[in-house]
């Protein structure tokens, strides 16, 4: 919910999943999110940005969370020559 001015007051926001954009929930213990840090030309990390991944857990259940991981972080331009569809 948002005031008049745009400020943003509910108290929980909740987080979708990167890998298959599932709700997750606050009883789902077994997710996990990461923070993968912007850096500069000297390879220092640029403080307050970033890309955030979160992965659910029925992913990780399934075992899948590194192939999702890979997959995201290539599509965002974080890594290359990682991922490819081999089903």
């Amino acid at each position: 919910m948002e005031t008049d001015k745009g400020v943003l007051v509910d108290l929980y926001i909740p987080r979708h999943c990167s890998a298959t954009n599932r709700l997750i929930t606050a009883q789902d213990h077994a997710s996990i999110q990461i923070q993968v840090a912007d850096v500069d030309a000297d390879g220092k990390a640029i403080k307050g940005q970033g890309t955030t991944i979160a992965i659910c857990g029925r992913i990780r259940a399934q075992g899948d969370s590194d192939d999702s991981i890979n997959r995201i972080a290539t599509k965002e331009g974080l890594l290359k020559n990682v991922w490819s569809y081999t089903r």
